[in-house]
């Protein structure tokens, strides 16, 4: 347990600099209209492809490990 918890903080590290810049990457796709409550009506829809669709699977990935990591810092921290 103590290897874990010498080992998580860098891990969380590396995990957020990932996230950070899978989040970064990423196509805008929302004007300046539609970040500020206005609708865009040339707006459509579409699929993500290729590298975008790698990103976002990218960044809910990162996310959710970063996540359980946060968690189990709390858990090692709670047990003395």
């Amino acid at each position: 347990m103590q290897l874990l918890a010498t080992i998580l903080p860098y891990a969380q590290i590396i995990i957020s600099v990932v996230l950070i810049t899978a989040i970064l990457l990423q196509q805008s796709e929302a004007g300046l209209g539609g970040a500020l409550g206005g609708s865009d009506a040339d707006t459509f829809h579409h699929t993500r492809r290729g590298f975008e669709k790698f990103l976002f699977i990218l960044s809910i990935v990162c996310g959710v490990l970063f996540a359980l990591s946060a968690v189990l810092v709390i858990l090692i921290k709670a047990r003395g």
